[in-house]
């Protein structure tokens, strides 16, 4: 077997592509002139945008939409070049808006645009392992100032907590309200976010006493799942193939990625970590990490975990839930949901 289908067979039990899915505008009077469209493009290919007139109208214009935004106009019924390398990964829709004998009407199309990037398999070597709570049902993990954080699933049993990872010594910990089903956190500027899974609600807690100070409503239609940031701005899941720019001071967001292994996209990730400019990933249900440009959504790496479950009394359904990169020590922690240990390791190619 090639080593980028190992690197598949590993990732993408957990992804879903849709070759082949083409959707076509129902429109009676002009659809596009879709007879070359391939199902799926990658960055740096070019299509070309035009429409079949079968009724012959006289067409005056034809103003270009992509996924919403306007990318040209053109007269008559030429074609217009489009460039796919600004575009996100993921479904582009293609709208066209044709002006014709003193009317308009619209033609719609999509096609998809995966990634054009092999992910590299990428090992780890374990440095320490540490003793875990296996009552911690995790759905975050981030460090802060030298000091572990966590935040726990299920109803009546979530809560935060900090604590001494070499020991287990719970420093604090604050306990969710019995109707909240915690996820994920991550903490900046002495703020500690906290989303939950359902409910649509998040905290903002001080770092420095865990004091509730806001709570918020997601500004979306989305689950709660992971959180991480980049000192700047945070980013979040949902349980689709969606990474979600938020600004951390109104908690809007303000853009996203789709996350692509090559030609399929990754449904589920979950728990999130910024490490070094890149977003690690773990996808729900699988023992294997996805390394992510964030700027595009391209798995660049993709690291294989499932040698861990042979240090571990669980069983298959706790499955990994847990990334937490020590800038002091440049080392990643990884555990799981009721893991009864965590690994800290290095990764390198």
């Amino acid at each position: 077997m090639k080593k980028h289908n190992l690197l598949y067979v590993i990732l993408l039990g957990m992804a879903v592509s849709n070759c082949g899915d083409k959707k076509k505008g129902e429109n009676s009077i002009f659809t596009f002139d879709s007879t070359q469209y391939l199902a799926q493009y990658q960055p740096q290919d070019k299509l070309n945008l035009g429409v079949l007139n079968p009724n012959s109208k006289e067409i005056d214009s034809i103003i270009y939409f992509v996924n919403d935004t306007k990318v040209g106009v053109t007269k008559g019924n030429t074609k217009l070049p489009l460039a796919l390398i600004e575009q996100k990964l993921g479904y582009q829709n293609l709208k066209a808006l044709v002006y014709f004998e003193g009317e308009n009407s619209e033609a719609t199309t999509r096609v998809e645009l995966v990634s054009n990037v092999t992910p590299k398999l990428l090992k780890y070597k374990i440095i320490n392992t540490y003793p875990h709570d296996i009552n911690s049902f995790t759905e975050g993990l981030e460090f802060y100032k030298d000091t572990l954080y966590e935040s726990t699933g299920l109803n009546g049993k979530s809560y935060l907590r900090k604590y001494d990872y070499k020991t287990g010594k719970v420093f604090q910990q604050i306990d969710l309200d019995s109707k909240y089903f915690g996820e994920g956190i991550t903490i900046l500027n002495d703020k500690i976010y906290q989303l939950t899974w359902q409910n649509k609600t998040g905290f903002i807690y001080n770092a420095k006493t865990m004091k509730l100070e806001k709570t918020f409503t997601y500004d979306k239609d989305i689950e709660g799942w992971g959180m991480t940031n980049d000192g700047t701005n945070i980013y979040q899941t949902d349980k689709t193939e969606k990474i979600w720019k938020m600004d951390p001071a109104t908690q809007k967001m303000i853009d996203y990625v789709n996350v692509y292994a090559g030609n399929a996209k990754i449904k589920s990730i979950n728990e999130l970590e910024w490490i070094e400019g890149k977003i690690y990933t773990n996808v729900w249900m699988k023992d294997a990490i996805a390394v992510v440009n964030p700027a595009n959504g391209a798995v660049e790496g993709i690291l294989d975990l499932s040698g861990l479950r042979k240090f571990l009394n669980v069983t298959p359904d706790d499955v990994l839930n847990g990334i937490a990169y020590n800038p002091k020590t440049k080392t990643i922690f990884i555990t799981g949901k009721n893991w009864d240990k965590m690994f800290e390791i290095t990764v390198s190619e």
